[in-house]
């Protein structure tokens, strides 16, 4: 692998293109909207594309994991790739999560740009060593000499029907981890837009995709479909804006969370969505901003309670926006129990729809203005 890092970096000027090529995200404001969209297009579509352009500009980019190449991905995403780039930078590897994670991080050290593919991040765990104690820390570890580009992807979360090892959401065991970036991509605009700007920065990327989502479709404007195309990482967007209950989401939920804000919209409540894009960082000024005008906060997760990302933003607003809130903050997400395998009992496990409008109309509707209280 040393050798084929070589042959992919070659000296000191390749290195120095491959830096220079680090251009920042491109600015743009929390709310975007698709008011300008020309077509549609599916998440696993937006991936691969993602993927392919990536690789198109920069030689040092390349993909390794269980089935990515002649089999075109367990879900497609790699769809095409191999017979583009070839075996040197679409790397098929045994089923060894600990082996080809370690080799990956080891080839961004020497200045290339991998992204590892994980079939399922509950796969992850085989090689939790690699990613938190040599991704992360080494650039801190090294005063900032060394560099660790690398990018790790998969589907994360519940699918549906396949137990408890294969269901579990790790969004919050990766935000915990100074060093690492952690983004959440909901539409296809947010899976072509942030995987282009996870394998452009400098810093380890985890990115946490659905299985559930590859197939679903979004409109996507032109903007969205230039090659130049990127989103900031650390940045929400507002989905859907609103003036009585704030909700945030990340990844399916805010597909879960547009639909309650819809149904609660019939009932008079004016719910904005806040689709959080990034976990690490976390967007903790939108999402301020957004109870301060609202007075009231949902969160939504697919995870478990304790210790959840909805724990850390519900923290975030007392500290900074307490005075500003109606109402005590809801908190939605999965029971505190392993993933149960019957359908049945799935459903109980994650939230649904009507989960997140009930917890809308309880911030709404027993709401004490704290001044009043006091």
């Amino acid at each position: 692998m040393l050798g084929a890092a070589r042959r992919q970096l070659g000296s000191g000027p390749m290195l120095g293109q491959v830096l220079r090529r680090l251009r920042p995200a491109a600015a743009a404001e929390v709310a975007r909207g698709y008011s300008a969209a020309a077509k549609e297009m599916t998440v696993r579509d937006a991936l691969n594309s993602a993927l392919d352009e990536e690789m198109s500009a920069d030689p040092s980019v390349f993909l390794m994991g269980e089935e990515v190449g002649e089999y075109q991905g367990a879900y497609k995403i790699s769809k095409g790739l191999l017979d583009k780039y070839g075996p040197d930078r679409v790397l098929d590897t045994p089923i060894t999560e600990a082996g080809f994670t370690g080799i990956g991080v080891g080839a961004a050290y020497q200045g290339l740009r991998p992204v590892i593919e994980f079939m399922t991040f509950n796969f992850s765990m085989q090689a939790i060593d690699h990613i938190i104690n040599s991704a992360a820390k080494s650039n801190y570890m090294s005063a900032g000499q060394i560099s660790v580009p690398i990018v790790f992807r998969g589907p994360n979360g519940a699918a549906a029907g396949v137990g408890a090892q294969h269901s579990q959401c790790y969004a919050v065991w990766f935000a915990h981890v100074p060093g690492l970036k952690v983004l959440t991509p909901y539409s296809s605009e947010d899976a072509r837009g942030l995987l282009k700007a996870a394998i452009r920065d400098p810093d380890p990327v985890i990115f946490l995709e659905n299985e559930l989502l590859y197939g679903e479709s979004f409109p996507v404007s032109a903007e969205v479909l230039d090659s130049s195309f990127c989103l900031p990482i650390g940045k929400a967007k507002i989905e859907r804006g609103g003036k009585d209950v704030t909700i945030t989401a990340f990844s399916k939920m805010v597909g879960y969370a547009l639909q309650a804000a819809e149904i609660l919209s019939k009932e008079g409540i004016s719910a904005e969505v806040i689709n959080l894009r990034s976990i690490r960082p976390l967007d903790r000024a939108a999402i301020n901003a957004s109870v301060r005008k609202t007075n009231r906060l949902v969160t939504v997760e697919e995870g478990f309670p304790q210790h959840g990302i909805g724990a850390e933003i519900c923290m975030s607003v007392v500290e900074e926006s307490f005075e500003y809130l109606d109402a005590p903050v809801e908190r939605i997400a999965g029971a505190d129990v392993p993933m149960p395998y019957a359908a049945n009992l799935e459903r109980m496990a994650v939230p649904q729809v009507d989960d997140i409008v009930r917890a809308a109309k309880r911030a709404c509707y027993r709401a004490v203005p704290m001044a009043a209280a006091a």
